[in-house]
């Protein structure tokens, strides 16, 4: 049976994306004339089949690509969030794939198997990889490509973050509200852009209180290599303490809390600690952490609306989509004094 020609191989031939040739197809405005011949022309000579009103009701398979970084033993986040994605593309008629993007495909530049066997209409690239990584997905995949819970400064894919710099902003104050001056922030810089925009956001709130910024109160959470978050035995606390400590997440808050613990501390009476996304592991820790909730849903509900524009050629606006959430108070917070 001869291969069904799809968009992206047209796209491939002529060197243009598949949203220009889709445009070009379907007589869209976007399009120089030249340009529209010359993919009408080769679309003819590849014998490119124009979908009928019936291929059209079939669902679009959606590959997500998940770093192996994201899958050591506590950190579930991202499991919890391509289910979620996964369901919401289903209830739009579409499929999701997923495939575990292992390190050695990163470092390598290598194209996931859905992509190079053709099997997906569209690439959704979910948690943080290389900038090198990033360019030569958008070069080489021929499908349409978004991020969902991390960018790049290109801006030139649609990105769906949540809103780190202020949760995190809004986390701190909560701290000074209870008293606290002496905080700490928790997490490896320039790891992520997510945990970026959180210290960021810490240090908006220590200024603004007239609080210092002590270089000895950045603590590294994770392995710069892999990625994986430290566990308890192998977090290095500062020599002086503070008495408050802002996590970049709550896998990270709970490996903390465990590890002051383990120290003869109590939490909250010893230090207050706060995290990040209203998610953990079950029997990381056994204090109820105070953290800012990512809204999962909405980022997922934007990224699958996202997608569905991008396979049908219409205009979606590149760059970032920040999604809010909110405080979610419960019990390693205690008032100073």
């Amino acid at each position: 049976m001869a291969k069904t020609v799809k968009l992206a191989d047209i796209a491939k031939e002529v060197g243009v994306s598949v949203v220009t040739v889709s445009k070009a197809l379907a007589g869209q405005k976007g399009v120089s004339e030249e340009m529209r011949e010359r993919i009408i022309r080769l679309a003819d000579e590849m014998g490119y089949r124009q979908p009928s009103a019936r291929d059209e009701a079939k669902g679009k398979n959606i590959g997500i690509l998940l770093h192996e970084k994201h899958f050591s033993k506590y950190n579930s986040f991202y499991l919890n969030m391509y289910q979620l994605l996964a369901t919401e593309l289903s209830s739009h008629g579409n499929f999701g794939l997923l495939e575990i993007a292992s390190y050695d495909l990163e470092k390598k530049l290598l194209l996931p198997g859905f992509i190079k066997e053709g099997k997906v209409d569209a690439l959704i690239l979910q948690g943080e990889f290389s900038k090198e990584y990033c360019e030569f997905i958008k070069k080489r995949a021929g499908v349409p490509v978004l991020y969902l819970d991390f960018c790049d400064e290109a801006m030139d894919v649609v990105s769906v973050v949540s809103d780190s710099f202020y949760g995190s902003y809004y986390l701190t104050n909560y701290l000074f509200d209870h008293g606290h001056r002496d905080i700490a922030f928790v997490g490896s810089l320039l790891q992520t852009t997510s945990i970026t925009d959180r210290y960021l956001g810490y240090v908006k709130s220590m200024m603004e209180h007239g609080a210092n910024v002590r270089p000895d109160w950045q603590i590294e959470d994770r392995d710069k290599t892999s990625g994986i978050i430290f566990t308890p035995d192998k977090l290095r606390l500062p020599m002086e303490m503070p008495t408050a400590f802002v996590c970049n997440c709550d896998l990270t808050a709970g490996v903390l809390i465990k590890r002051l613990e383990e120290d003869g501390y109590s939490i909250p009476d010893d230090f207050s600690v706060v995290g990040f996304d209203n998610f953990i592991f079950p029997g990381v820790c056994d204090v109820d952490i105070t953290t800012y909730e990512v809204d999962a849903m909405q980022m997922v509900r934007s990224t699958a609306a996202a997608v569905e524009k991008l396979i049908a050629g219409s205009e979606v606006k590149k760059g970032m989509q920040i999604v809010t959430g909110h405080l979610v108070e419960k019990k390693s917070v205690k008032k100073r004094g």
